[in-house]
């Protein structure tokens, strides 16, 4: 792949990966190459597009092979770094998000979501549900496992001697969301996920989390949940402070 045009985004925009689509390639190929990006687990930048192709390895078809060399094509030209620096606090906050129905094959929503301790990066993930969303409020009010990831957080901090007093701030831009998650009264359509909703509604009365709104133009879970356009996919991943340390200054 040396000799490609490099890419500015690892996955196309709306993209549409479904399986069957195209003709067959050779599998066992395919799981070499989709193994190897096994760098994901230190570039967030590509822990959606390496997420989606990975759904494909028991079946793999040429668009799917298309898709993984898209991102290496996208490596080439991005050999990004997270950056940490001293921003004089020890703040605990999380950016949520999930893609209603982005699954062509099984309707099953993506989440994704992204954590930061003291304005730096330090965890994200990006996984499909295992269960199928009835709307985009309930894709976006499953949100324990960031919970339980953010308490874990603040136990590490306090196993370190760095005591955090603050509820920690989850992002969401679903404002539907964030009122279920705050009245019960609004539950009588989420009956199926009323272990996980009371887990939530407990951290929130216990002010150990709070649930401010964050616009769409600013929601760094995006990243992790869909195909962005060049200009989104640059602003998020600036602003999870990646950059190209061989960059000219």
């Amino acid at each position: 792949m040396l000799g490609c045009k490099p890419a500015n985004f690892p996955i196309e925009v709306n993209h549409h990966l479904g399986s069957g689509i195209g003709d067959p390639v050779d599998k066992e190929r395919y799981l070499r190459l989709v193994k190897r990006l096994y760098l994901s687990h230190t570039r967030p930048d590509i822990a959606y597009a390496v997420g989606v192709v990975s759904q494909f390895m028991h079946d793999p078809h040429d668009s799917h092979l298309d898709a993984v060399y898209r991102i290496l094509i996208y490596l080439k030209s991005a050999p990004d770094s997270i950056l940490f620096s001293n921003h004089g606090n020890l703040r605990l906050e999380a950016f949520t998000d999930a893609d209603w129905v982005g699954s062509g094959d099984d309707k099953r929503s993506t989440s994704g979501y992204c954590t930061f301790l003291g304005g730096n990066l330090v965890t994200w993930r990006s996984k499909k549900q295992t269960i199928v969303a009835r709307s985009s409020a309930e894709a976006e009010l499953l949100l324990k496992n960031l919970i339980c990831e953010l308490l874990w957080l603040k136990l590490l901090l306090k196993d370190q001697g760095a005591i955090h007093e603050r509820s920690m701030r989850l992002y969401c831009d679903n404002k539907a969301a964030i009122n279920i998650a705050h009245n019960p009264v609004q539950h009588d359509k989420t009956k199926h996920i009323e272990i996980d909703r009371h887990f939530i509604k407990e951290k929130l009365d216990q002010k150990l989390i709070c649930t401010p709104f964050v616009s769409l133009e600013n929601q760094l879970a995006d990243v992790f949940t869909k195909g962005l356009s060049c200009k989104q996919f640059n602003y998020i991943v600036c602003k999870l402070d990646m950059r190209n340390i061989y960059a000219p200054t």
